[in-house]
C-alpha cells in the first residue's frame, strides 16, 4: 500500500490530523533510524514520522488525512521489513506505517484457525501483520498447515503476499497468493489462507549432489512431473541450490566424515549442483517412508555414493533458515546488503542460463556469491 503524491515543499503536522490519529504520530529518533533501512541495506531513507495504527480504520483515516492536504505525503507500509529496495520506505516527507502494532483482529487474536471444516475446507483467518512462523504454530496446534511456505518464516503474512511467496512447495500447490480465498485489499489485513489436514509430523530430508547441470534439472523436471501424473510418491518439497567452490563452504548439512568427500568433490569441479527432496511421514506412514525414498530417487543421475540424508520434525524443516539467522547474526553477518535478483526462466533457455551465468559469470569471474537457488516450477501453478 503506498499513496504517492507530489512532494511538498511546505511542512505539515501532524496535529492537522484528526484528533484520534494525532497521538500514533512518532518522530522518536530512534524509530525514525530504524525506519530508514530494510533488509536490502541498501536503500536508505528518513521518513518524516512513524505511524502505529491499532485498527484498519486507523490507516485508513489516514489515507484520507493525507490526500485532504494539498500535497498529499507518501505512505509506506512496514511489516518485517525484508524488502530489498527500499520499499518499505518513505522520504522525509512520508509517513511508514508500523504494521506490526496491529496484533488485535478479531476477538482479539491476529490468528484465527477455523475449528469445523466447511465449504473451504479448514482455513486460517490471518491478520497481515502476523509472521508465518506463529502461523505455523498455530495450525499445528490443531492439526492443520497451510499448503505453501517461503523458505524463510519470520516473515509477514501480508510481506510475502505481496510478492506471490515461493519455495520447494511451489510446483505442486502454487506459490502462496494460489492458495488464498479472501483478501482485505485496504491494508491486506484480513487474509484467508487455505490448510490442510497436517502433512506429517516428521520429514525426510534429502541433499543429492551432481557435478552435471543437465542432469540436474533433467531429474528435477522428472520429479515435479510426478505430481501432474498423480503419482502417490512425488515429492512434497523440491529445490535446488549451487554448491560452489568459494569461502565460506557451508557444508554443515553433510554428516562430518563426508564433509572432505564433498569438499574435494566442488574443489575439483567448481561447482556442484544440489537437489534438496523431501518427503513428509507421520507414525501410519514411518513403516514405507525408506521404501518410498528408494523408489523415487532410484532413476535418478546424481553423483553415486553422494545422496545424504536426515530425519527431521516438520517445523524443523519448515524453520531450518533460523537457526542460521541466529549464527550470521552472531558474526555480525546478517544487517549487511542483500543484493537480491529472482528470474523465471523458461526450461527453453536454462541450459544456457548455466553456461552463461553460473559457469561464465560467477564460476569463470570469479565472482562472489550468496545462496543460489532453483526452483523447478509448473507453468499449470
Amino acid at each position: 500500500m503506498v499513496v504517492i503524491g507530489a512532494r511538498s515543499s511546505e511542512p505539515w503536522s501532524p496535529l492537522q490530523a484528526p484528533k484520534e490519529l494525532v497521538n500514533k504520530f512518532s518522530r522518536d529518533p530512534l524509530l525514525i533510524s530504524l525506519a530508514s533501512t530494510d533488509f536490502g541495506h541498501i536503500i536508505h531513507e528518513n521518513p518524516f514520522a512513524i505511524f502505529a495504527p491499532s485498527t484498519i480504520n486507523d490507516i485508513s483515516n489516514l489515507i484520507k488525512f493525507s490526500n485532504s492536504l494539498p500535497f498529499p505525503f507518501t505512505i509506506a507500509a512496514r511489516g518485517q521489513a525484508h524488502s530489498l529496495q527500499g520499499q518499505s520506505m518513505t522520504n522525509n516527507n512520508g509517513i511508514v506505517v508500523n504494521m506490526t502494532e496491529l496484533n488485535r483482529l478479531k476477538n482479539g487474536v491476529g490468528i484465527v484457525v477455523s475449528e469445523e471444516k466447511s465449504s473451504l475446507g479448514y482455513y486460517a483467518d490471518v491478520g497481515g501483520e502476523q509472521i508465518w512462523i506463529d502461523v505455523l504454530h498455530a495450525t499445528l496446534e490443531r492439526g492443520l498447515t497451510p499448503l505453501s511456505w517461503t523458505d524463510y518464516l519470520f516473515l509477514s503474512v501480508g510481506g510475502t503476499l505481496s510478492n506471490a511467496g515461493i519455495s520447494g512447495q511451489s510446483f505442486r500447490f502454487g506459490p502462496q497468493i494460489s492458495n488464498v480465498h479472501e483478501l482485505d485489499v485496504v491494508t491486506d489485513l484480513h487474509t484467508f489462507i487455505l490448510t490442510s489436514t497436517g502433512n506429517g509430523d516428521m520429514v525426510k530430508y534429502l541433499r543429492l549432489i551432481y557435478n552435471k547441470f543437465s542432469a540436474f534439472t533433467g531429474d528435477q523436471e522428472h520429479l515435479i512431473s510426478l505430481v501432474e501424473l498423480n503419482e502417490s510418491n512425488a515429492p512434497d518439497y523440491l529445490e535446488g541450490l549451487l554448491l560452489l567452490n568459494q569461502q565460506p563452504l557451508d557444508i554443515s548439512f553433510y554428516p562430518e566424515h563426508d564433509q572432505p568427500r564433498v569438499t574435494s568433490l566442488v574443489t575439483q569441479f567448481g561447482i556442484l549442483y544440489v537437489i534438496e527432496l523431501v518427503k513428509y511421514y507421520d507414525n501410519n506412514t514411518q513403516e514405507h517412508i525408506d521404501e518410498d525414498v528408494n523408489l523415487l530417487v532410484k532413476d535418478l543421475k546424481f553423483v553415486p555414493t553422494f545422496m545424504f540424508q536426515k530425519d527431521v520434525t516438520y517445523e524443523e524443516f519448515l524453520n531450518r533458515v533460523h537457526p542460521d539467522e541466529l549464527n550470521l547474526r552472531s558474526e555480525g553477518l546478517w544487517d549487511v546488503p542483500h543484493p537480491w535478483l529472482n528470474l523465471f526462466v523458461p526450461r527453453s533457455r536454462i541450459l544456457d542460463f548455466d553456461e552463461g551465468v553460473f559457469k561464465g559469470i560467477i564460476l569463470k569471474q570469479n565472482i562472489t556469491a550468496g545462496v543460489v537457488l532453483v526452483y523447478p516450477m509448473n507453468r499449470s501453478k
